[in-house]
């Protein structure tokens, strides 16, 4: 096997989530030639990565960044991969994938598919053996379901690899100076407002720790997320600063550097898990044995028994579950996170 295209397009934690597969092809074949097609608006992670020879971003959103599709087809058909990993299920991956005439295109059975008629359009389907991709019966975490579509060309990873290159981070040398070089991450943000702890409740985190340990918190945003950072910043009464305006590569240095990080769901809590960062994640609409956190130590705090609106964007009910957690149960778990990452180092 010599030229292998992985399609997972976003997003940002998805495609976190889908490294360890880039990283398992180039253990098990060094010299292959790896290329992965992204999305335009989540190419800058896929940077970051080692692993990969060649990064392909596609405007599939109408934005002016990446390539049209139909170009994008024709120099992928211009290729000629031996084989075509689909991680994302969707129809349009599905037929990009199909399009590139390589020998083998390979993707997930019907019950792993987000769109289960993408299953059409692969030559080799790979039947993880549970219930589907959404089923609460399904307790594997998502970078093992990915990793075993590999079994399809031959490859049985042992363990999931991250291979992040580290960058020059201003944001995060900035953040060192003005913490003293000890920081926790709180993250208020997510693009499901469904995902989000308020964020008076992450200011109430941010005292107890600058009260307990003497640690400050560095509070990440996102585009139209600088009024939530603002506002955890503002009731932590100087025990929190708001970060600057990060990069991906940012992010993942800041994440490097941090104590401890508390956030739901969302790609910044995935690039933190990648680096080994010690996390407690809060987590409702999705379950956490799925999207969450995959070192053991890691503390999650989680409400999925009692959602009714499970990998919805927007809760139906007034009143969303992860206001079930209250920040004393948060507090509790970050002291048990910080103990056990400090038994570790000792």
């Amino acid at each position: 096997m010599q030229r292998v295209l992985i399609v997972r397009l976003g997003a940002l934690g998805d495609i976190v989530h889908a490294i360890p597969v880039a990283a398992a092809i180039r253990r098990a074949h060094p010299q292959a030639r790896i290329d992965w097609l992204v999305s335009a608006k989540h190419a800058e992670v896929l940077n970051l990565v080692s692993a990969i020879d060649r990064r392909l971003a596609v405007n599939d959103r109408g934005s002016g960044a990446g390539m049209p599709l139909l170009r994008t087809i024709r120099t992928l058909r211009n290729e000629r991969y031996d084989v075509a990993l689909d991680l994302q299920g969707l129809i349009k991956s599905a037929i990009i994938a199909r399009a590139t005439g390589a020998g083998q295109v390979v993707g997930f059975s019907a019950r792993y598919c987000r769109e289960p008629l993408a299953r059409a359009f692969y030559g080799v389907q790979h039947d993880p053996g549970g219930d589907g991709i959404y089923a609460p019966t399904e307790k594997r975490h998502v970078v093992e379901i990915n990793l075993g579509l590999l079994e399809a060309i031959g490859i049985h990873a042992a363990r999931p690899e991250f291979p992040l290159d580290r960058v020059r981070s201003q944001a995060a040398s900035e953040m060192r100076e003005k913490t003293g070089g000890r920081y926790a991450l709180l993250n208020p943000g997510a693009a499901w407002p469904n995902k989000r702890w308020p964020p008076s409740r992450l200011a109430d985190v941010a005292r107890a720790l600058h009260d307990r340990h003497a640690l400050r918190s560095v509070v990440l945003w996102g585009p139209g997320e600088r009024e939530l950072a603002d506002r955890v910043a503002a009731a932590a009464a100087g025990a929190a600063f708001v970060a600057p305006q990060t990069t991906i590569g940012d992010v993942v240095e800041l994440a490097r550097g941090a104590s401890v990080m508390v956030s739901g769901d969302t790609g910044p809590t995935h690039l933190a898990a990648a680096v080994g960062t010690p996390i407690v994640g809060l987590y409702g609409p999705t379950r956490p044995e799925r999207n969450g956190p995959w070192i053991p130590e890691d503390v999650t705090l989680s409400r999925a028994s009692i959602c009714q609106c499970h990998h919805l964007r927007r809760c139906k009910l007034d009143t969303m579950c992860l206001l079930d957690i209250q920040a004393s149960e948060v507090i509790d778990a970050v002291e048990r996170r910080l103990a056990s990452a400090q038994q570790a180092r000792g």
